[in-house]
């Protein structure tokens, strides 16, 4: 019997236990999983006869090594920071690892090391990145195989609120990290490269430069540039591509929306206020706007940002940014901290909501002198609030890479991203048995 050990147990891992346990019997596993909150793991694992629930500080290695040592595979659903640590065990102990976080370069550093020890660290193989890397990855290869030049790749994800439950003016709720949601496009300008030329968008201007994108049957999305596109030329093969360009998508009106909490500075995490704790949602608003005793925050609000736009003021009444009778209730709080408990107690999940998740590849080549545009675009809608879309396309890819490695099918050493034909071909294939398929469209 082969062991895989899971480490954390937390939303991610859902449909990844869910498909280890399923494979377990048929393929004789032992499933291994550990978190601190060890109910967390036994309700997961649900008492099938292959699954183990463990609970120890995984964060420590004198804990951890005796885990990693008795598994043939190990699953890292830590924190990306931690990967480096579990994989420094692994390389030492010669246990395969899978992380769906991105290659930091500490672990690019371990490349060597890894295929010296004769193991496989697969990194970057959940959704984003992972499906990203592998469903284009399959249509450049395509392309390439019939001698094509290929000169534009844009490419689109998010994380939304599927068509049914989407009841709220922002149409959006957190299906994920409320706190990515806040600080997404912070930390440096955006850079891509569009017909040769470098472009770089401010923080300030991100949510302002828009595309917008069609996919069939579920409407118009709008999508925000991502910090980095340019490190993707490396991933893809694609030095010499005039443009590349990767963004974050959202229903069209969000961003516009956004983008005043920016201006604001409400979405600022480099300070903390002074006496946070006493703010109302109405004097956090207030403390960004003019002083002016002539007119009410609502004026204020509208004159500068909403002018004669009443759907979008609604959205920011609808959040309940105006009143003033109960704290936020967070002390020595950013005020990025602070619209995030704001918006969290708004943009919740609802017990039979089901989220979304949107992926979206636009191809430019040439092929024997002709030019074709291609398209390709997959949409998920999660099962419930446990087997989300979001776990199920991070998860699921993981666990069937997974399956590969356990079953001697994967030969590749060192520290890996799925952009080869022998990764992403069985899994992508895999993967549209679960309803998890992308349709694709020459012009």
């Amino acid at each position: 019997m082969k062991t895989i050990l899971v480490i954390g147990a937390g939303l991610s891992s859902s449909s990844l236990i869910r498909y280890f346990l399923e494979k377990s019997t048929l393929y004789h596993w032992q499933v291994r999983v550990v978190d601190q909150d060890i109910a967390l793991v036994r309700k997961k694992l649900n008492n099938h006869p292959n699954g183990v629930a463990l609970s120890f500080n995984a964060l420590n290695s004198t804990e951890r090594r005796p885990e990693i040592e008795k598994a043939d595979l190990v699953v890292s659903m830590l924190p990306a920071r931690f990967h480096v640590e579990v994989a420094l065990d692994c390389i030492d102990l010669k246990t395969n690892l899978i992380t769906p976080s991105y290659v930091s370069p500490e672990m690019r550093e371990l490349h060597t090391r890894a295929e010296e020890a004769g193991i496989l660290i697969m990194n970057e193989i959940g959704v984003d990145p992972g499906l990203d890397h592998m469903s284009a990855a399959r249509v450049l290869d395509e392309i390439r195989s019939k001698d094509g030049q290929i000169e534009s790749f844009l490419s689109f994800c998010g994380g939304l609120i599927a068509p049914e439950n989407d009841n709220n003016p922002w149409n959006y709720k957190f299906t994920w990290n409320p706190r990515n949601v806040v600080l997404a496009g912070q930390g440096g300008a955006a850079r891509f490269i569009e017909q040769g030329e470098y472009k770089f968008i401010p923080y300030s201007q991100v949510f302002q430069r828009l595309d917008h994108i069609d996919i069939e049957g579920f409407g118009t999305f709008e999508g925000y540039a991502n910090r980095d596109s340019l490190s993707y030329r490396s991933v893809y093969g694609l030095e010499d591509i005039p443009t590349i360009y990767r963004g974050t998508l959202r229903r069209n009106g969000f961003s516009a929306a956004w983008n005043i909490f920016v201006q604001l500075g409400m979405t600022d995490d480099s300070y903390t206020i002074e006496h946070s704790e006493e703010l109302t949602p109405r004097a956090f608003v207030n403390a960004f706007l003019p002083y002016d005793t002539q007119e009410t925050v609502e004026h204020k609000f509208k004159r500068l940002f909403t002018k004669d736009d009443q759907t979008l003021f609604d959205k920011f009444e609808w959040l309940g940014l105006f009143e003033n009778n109960t704290p936020i209730g967070l002390s020595n709080a950013t005020p990025a901290q602070l619209l995030e408990k704001i918006l969290v107690g708004k943009w919740v999940l609802e017990p039979n909501d089901k989220d979304m998740l949107v992926m979206h590849h636009e191809f430019g080549c040439t092929i024997a002198g002709q030019s074709h545009t291609i398209h390709s675009s997959m949409v998920n809608i999660g099962e419930d609030q446990v087997y989300t879309a979001m776990s199920n396309t991070v998860g699921l890819p993981v666990g069937m890479c997974g399956k590969m490695i356990l079953n001697g099918d994967l030969q590749l050493k060192g520290v890996q991203v799925p952009v080869m034909p022998e990764v992403y071909n069985p899994i992508l294939d895999e993967l549209e048995t679960f309803g998890i398929k992308f349709e694709e469209t020459w012009k």
